[in-house]
């Protein structure tokens, strides 16, 4: 026997309205563990950003500057279309977030596309923390920190992003069976925070790791 009820109500709640009080507060809840959780990166960040200012400024001159605004312009795009996604929900208008919500996957397919151009650029310059780490910094060593502070944020946050599209799959899937009405629509409005939740968290990024000591000029040219 399903545990679900035609209009999409689980056995364990009352009504729709408590299912979804439910399921609001508990993804709240998980969005604060997360906020936990890049609080520590961003912490260690500020840290070792006061320690060595200089190596800081070195390693953020050899990002692209034109690839990390161009992911901000998609992901800023991407929330827009997770935002007409969940109002299409909440209109119980299926098509329409399927479309809403494919192109959103869409979006954030080419924001990993280029995280694996930019990547794939800090290989062939040696750029990687490891044993083959090369940089003609001033401060030497101290730029690998700031590398691996790098790929560790973003590599996080683009992990977080493959999670959201698999989500993205199962709203579709679940649209396609024409499950989403006025009334029942939590899945769709829980995946949007959480997609928001992310473009936020890159939103932070881009200034802190690009966008340093540029004074007015960039490299891009790796």
């Amino acid at each position: 026997m399903s545990s679900v009820d035609a209009t999409g109500l689980a056995h364990h709640f009352e009504d729709l309205e408590q299912q979804h009080e439910s399921a609001t507060l508990g993804m709240w809840a998980f969005l604060i563990t997360e906020i936990m959780f890049f609080g520590g990166l961003f912490g260690a960040y500020v840290v070792y950003r006061t320690m060595y200012p200089e190596a800081w400024e070195n390693g953020s001159k050899e990002l692209d500057v034109f690839l990390g605004a161009l992911n901000t312009t998609v992901l800023i795009g991407s929330s827009l279309t997770m935002a007409l996604a969940v109002r299409s929900a909440q209109h119980g208008k299926n098509r329409q977030v399927i479309g809403f919500t494919f192109l959103t996957m869409v979006l954030g397919f080419v924001f990993l596309g280029v995280k694996i151009v930019e990547y794939h650029a800090k290989w062939e310059h040696h750029l990687i923390p490891g044993p083959h780490f090369m940089f003609e910094g001033h401060l030497g060593g101290h730029e690998e920190l700031f590398f691996a502070l790098y790929f560790v944020m973003t590599g996080t946050h683009a992990f977080h992003m493959i999670i959201g599209a698999g989500l993205m799959i199962w709203v579709i899937l679940k649209a396609a069976r024409n499950e989403y009405t006025p009334q029942h629509h939590s899945h769709v409005e829980m995946i949007g925070l959480y997609w928001h939740f992310v473009d936020i968290v890159w939103i932070f990024l881009f200034p802190l790791l690009y966008l340093l000591g540029r004074h007015g000029h960039a490299s891009i040219g790796h």
